[in-house]
């Protein structure tokens, strides 16, 4: 069985130059691009699905770590994983733990930046920054992905009744960075700055026209 796993040598994946595939068996190959660059790729098939997955450069990985690293693929396939799907979910949750580590402030400042350039006049721009570092205070510092209704609602309730054209802005620019924070993949679920079906059942129901 060995030798059916088994069939390259350090040798031969060295002295390789023909633009292809080479087997090593049990879906692990040697693919060899047309500038002769190489990698290794694990080519696979579940629920009658044919992939295939990159495994890394042979340059960073010789034939010893491509086998290690194809027989961990094995064991998922054969635990009905798939080695892709797997792969993708942990690239996201790595993703989201450092989300954990940039703040709501952050991400104003990153979506104001983003968007400068289409908006009509620099005063715009200026109107965002100061909106946000004024009132966004509670949540300024706090991991985006922590970002919830009652933080929300600490920046909106001391101005509501008093100042509710520029509450009814501020909320709607703290939904737009939540929602870019969403896209970008640095938060998850609902976005807690919504107002309807949500932030409407909170605040007084004449006020609702100023809402967006």
């Amino acid at each position: 069985m060995a030798r059916a796993l088994e069939k390259l040598s350090d040798l031969k994946v060295r002295k390789a130059k023909t633009p292809g595939y080479l087997g090593d068996g049990g879906g692990l190959y040697l693919q060899i691009s047309a500038s002769l660059s190489k990698s290794w790729v694990f080519r696979y098939q579940i629920n009658g699905r044919a992939r295939e997955m990159g495994l890394g450069a042979f340059h960073s990985f010789g034939l010893s770590d491509a086998r290690k690293r194809a027989m961990k693929c094995r064991q998922m396939v054969t635990d009905g994983i798939d080695p892709i799907d797997d792969r993708k979910s942990a690239q996201q949750q790595k993703r989201l733990t450092e989300a954990r580590t940039v703040a709501f402030g952050r991400c104003a400042g990153l979506y104001i930046e983003a968007h400068r350039s289409g908006w009509k006049n620099a005063k715009h721009a200026a109107q965002w920054e100061s909106t946000l570092a004024t009132y966004c205070k509670p949540i300024w510092d706090v991991p985006v992905d922590r970002v919830d209704t009652e933080l929300v609602m600490l920046c909106l309730n001391p101005i509501w009744t008093t100042k509710t054209e520029t509450a009814s802005r501020l909320r709607g620019r703290i939904e737009s960075v939540l929602a870019w924070a969403t896209v970008r993949k640095l938060r998850t679920g609902d976005n807690p700055a919504a107002w309807r079906n949500h932030l409407d059942v909170e605040f007084h129901p004449k006020l609702s026209h100023f809402a967006g």
